[in-house]
Parts: C-alpha cells; structure tokens; sequence
C-alpha cells in the first residue's frame, strides 16, 4: 500500500495523508506542531473514511488522516485486518493508562492515544455516522485470553443538541448483546446525567461515561480494573460476556 511505502519517512509527530486521486502519500505536522519550513495547508482530496482509505490500497493498520463530511481533517486509528478490515477505531482499552471518568467536555473532543487508549470524541463520532449506513464493531478480550465479538448492522450518534443520542440495532456475534438496553438513550458523564433512571446519575454510580438507561448492560469506559471486581458494575463491563463483577482486559469499538 502507499502508506505503508511512505508513512515510513514520517517523523514522530508527522502523520501519512494519502492522495487517492494519485496514489501518492506525503507527511505533514500532526494537529499541535508545526515545521520549521513554510507550511502549506494540503490541496489533496483526503479520503471520507477509512474504508475509502482502504478500498484504494491502504491495507496496514495505523493513524491516518481522514474527513467524513467537508469539514476539518481527524486523525483516526484505521483497523485494516479485522473481518475485512476499514473499521474506523473511536474507543480502545488495553491497560488502564488512561483515566475514563472524565467529564462532558473530555469525552465531546476526545482524549488519549491514537497509539494507546483514547475515546476518539463525540463530535467526532457524530461525523463519522451522521451519513448514514454504518454498522459498529465492538472487540472485547478478558484476563484469561477468551475474545469475544459483537457487531451491529445499525449505529448512529446524534450531535451535541440531542446529547450524543445512539441509535443501535441489527446484532450479531458471540460476546453476546451487550447493547440492547442502550439505543436511543442519550450520553451521559459524571457531570452531565442524561438517563432515563429517576433522581440518580448512572455515570457516577458507576464511575463510566456512557449511553446508560437505567443503568446499563455495558460499561466499557468504566474503570479498569483488571478482571474481577467486588464492586457492582463499575469496571469495564459486557454484561452477557462476564457480567456485573468482571473488567475486561481490551475492548475496541470501530465503526465503518
């Protein structure tokens, strides 16, 4: 593929954009830095996803730019290998270095490593399914190797003036449904309670940020905390997988 020809040359904070309309790839300063030489905004068409990126070539997993909807470029993780790759990667977990009991603010622009763990943002989210015709992934693994999946042939995340609604539907997979009490609930943070459960805040009671109704059967920004757990349903939790009292080692979410 291009990218894995090119993204090489790219310095540590520089990232790959692909030119799908010459096959080409070039480096430019990640968001926050800047080159010494004279930066030029790119002319390049970028491409609308990571599918696109991979429909023309780009089959390497990693950090890419993209642009779903006109607006300013993301930099995304692009999953190429998963059940036919193109997944675009927005929730990662994979060894409690990065705190999710954030606020509102937090988890609209997102936070983490593209590299490690990181919520992508729910602008962004938005953006990424706003179109239309998107299904979700969700990977999960526990402390003693067990990997289980599970997909969703209908997801959608509504913009901040309905609160990050979700609409979900269309399951299948083995980790079981963990998803079914979740669509059509608003997102909800430890400073922002937007469930459906009366004069309660499901995000502080169980320490997660999250589409909660009354309360949840997945809680995978909970925190982590390495398997079982004694306490009720605050860790990274996929109910029908390991139920109330297991956090899970990995989880990714990915949308395509």
């Amino acid at each position: 593929s291009v990218c894995e020809r090119d993204k090489s040359d790219c310095g540590k904070y520089e990232i790959c954009i692909v030119d799908i309309r010459t096959n080409s790839a070039r480096c430019i300063c990640k968001d926050a830095y800047h080159s010494n030489q004279i930066f030029r905004k790119p002319t390049e068409p970028i491409a609308k996803s990571c599918a696109l990126l991979y429909q023309h070539g780009v089959t390497s997993s990693g950090v890419y730019a993209i642009n779903p909807d006109g607006g300013h470029a993301m930099q995304v993780l692009c999953d190429m290998t998963t059940n036919g790759g193109a997944w675009t990667v927005f929730q990662r977990r994979l060894n409690g270095s990065v705190d999710f009991y954030r606020d509102w603010s937090s988890y609209k622009n997102g936070f983490g490593d593209l590299h490690g763990e990181f919520w992508l943002g729910n602008d962004n989210l938005h953006r990424l399914t706003a179109a239309g015709n998107v299904s979700l992934r969700v990977d999960l693994e526990d402390f003693e190797g067990n990997i289980k999946y599970a997909e969703y042939a209908t997801f959608k995340v509504a913009d901040q003036t309905d609160k990050y609604r979700i609409v979900i539907g269309g399951y299948s997979g083995t980790a079981g449904d963990g998803m079914n009490e979740q669509s059509d609930m608003q997102f909800s943070t430890r400073d922002s309670d937007n469930d459906i459960k009366p004069n309660s805040s499901c995000a502080q009671k169980y320490k997660g940020a999250w589409w909660y109704s009354d309360c949840h059967r997945s809680n995978l920004n909970g925190l982590y905390l390495s398997g079982s757990h004694l306490s009720m349903a605050d860790g990274v939790n996929w109910i029908p997988f390991k139920g109330y009292q297991y956090s899970l080692k990995r989880t990714e979410m990915k949308v395509k």
